[in-house]
């Protein structure tokens, strides 16, 4: 699986360079905006409303971007450098989150005021599945026993409300249309990965395994080539606007957390098939061939989509796309992945990033026009781009080493 001879299509200069962009673009660009305009000194946590220059458009303060960003903290200190200033930044944002975040009933809040009173709660379980990666890799990173136990309690909470549907407020009524949606399954997985580097245990592969199976079995459709967002409670496809929908950059996401998980145990062939396919699927469908990259939402049957900002290009699809493809060229040595990679990141990078102000631009409309802005709101914040940039800058580092030095890769530490 692993040769010398696959390196030849991503030529050295280009390997330096992208090493050169991804690097360099979250250790001097993005990590630094953040740090610079949103840390809340007065309030605690971090304010991630955010003109394009960095100035506050709203106080507000999204739960579950406060637990991202302390996850990304912790894990460059981690993983990169052991910088004071991420430590002490990460647990700034913990202990705002440990203050505010919770209800009595062990949910989280969505949104809260700038001092943490409450907004908003929401049915879903995403806010505390974020949470449990910053408690996580904040106690991988600070050596704390404690918050890696609370992490794991979470885990156990959002697997309890998983298993029995009726306690979450169904978003139609179950007793009619009972639906789930790819977004937990991509959650379960992504989230015990990050348990597993902060205490292996057991019970993560066993979550990972069950969550990838559900997958594979449920949402991922053989004879029409495609993964739907939402089916019936035991896969049934649903002919409705939610059924039909496919969202590429969830598809590619969650590709790339089986393709990790594959790297991780040694090149698993039936997890790197079932990675690149779904990859496959999600680029056929979503790749915009007249404007180029990964539109937002498509019909199954190519019919209308009911969304507004269905052919909208965010810059989270397109992170979650250059992180895919270079992951699955180095997992197969298949030429085409190194060539969509050079795609999707050359086009990305020629148009969403802040030449003036740093960080990106998250929002433009289908033909490149800019449609907000703004660098932060209560969904933007320093994670899609930043993991991006980390796990590309370490896995092209993994492949240098290899070609020069004939070391081993890695094990993937993400």
């Amino acid at each position: 699986m692993r040769n010398d001879a696959r390196y030849q299509a991503l030529t050295t200069a280009r390997m330096e360079e992208l090493l050169r962009v991804y690097r360099s673009g979250l250790l001097e660009d993005t990590v630094p905006f953040w740090l610079r305009h949103s840390v809340d000194r007065e309030a605690g946590g971090f304010l991630f409303c955010l003109d394009r220059d960095g100035s506050v458009l709203d106080t507000d303060k999204g739960m579950w971007i406060q637990s991202r960003f302390v996850w990304l903290l912790s894990t460059l200190y981690a993983e990169v450098e052991p910088r004071r200033e991420w430590l002490d930044a990460a647990k700034h944002g913990l202990e705002f989150i440990e203050r505010f975040g919770f209800d009595d009933d062990g949910k989280m809040f969505f949104q809260v005021t700038r001092e943490g009173k409450p907004l908003r709660k929401r049915r879903y379980l995403a806010t505390e599945g974020f949470a449990v990666s910053a408690f996580a890799a904040y106690g991988r990173a600070a050596g704390d026993e404690a918050k890696i136990d609370r992490a794991f309690d979470l885990m156990r909470f959002i697997l309890d409300y998983s298993n029995n549907p009726t306690r979450l407020s169904p978003k139609v009524d179950a007793s009619t249309r009972p639906m789930k949606s790819l977004g937990s399954c991509m959650l379960r997985i992504n989230i015990a990965q990050v348990l597993r580097l902060a205490r292996p245990d057991s019970s993560c592969d066993a979550w990972i395994d069950d969550a990838i199976a559900e997958v594979a079995t449920e949402f991922v459709r053989e004879d029409e080539g495609i993964v739907l967002e939402h089916v019936g409670s035991n896969g049934e496809y649903l002919d409705h606007f939610d059924g039909r929908l496919v969202t590429p950059g969830h598809v590619i996401e969650v590709a790339w957390f089986i393709l990790h998980e594959a790297r991780l145990r040694g090149g698993d062939a039936r997890l790197i098939a079932l990675g690149c396919k779904m990859l496959d699927w999600a680029w056929d469908l979503g790749w915009d061939q007249e404007y180029g990259g990964i539109i937002y939402f498509r019909d199954v049957t190519n019919r209308p989509c009911t969304e507004y900002h269905h052919d909208m290009k965010f810059w989270w699809p397109q992170n979650e796309t250059i992180i895919a493809t270079l992951l699955a060229y180095f997992l197969t040595d298949d030429p085409k992945y190194q060539r969509m990679h050079e795609q999707i990141h050359d086009w990305t990078y020629s148009l969403f990033p802040d030449d003036e102000y740093g960080e990106w631009f998250g929002y433009f409309h289908r033909d490149g026009r800019l449609s907000t802005p703004l660098k932060g709101n209560l969904w933007k914040g320093p994670f899609h781009l930043p993991r991006m940039q980390l796990y590309c800058y370490q896995l092209l580092e993994e492949m240098r080493r290899h070609r020069d030095n004939g070391v081993p890769p890695a094990d993937g530490r993400h």
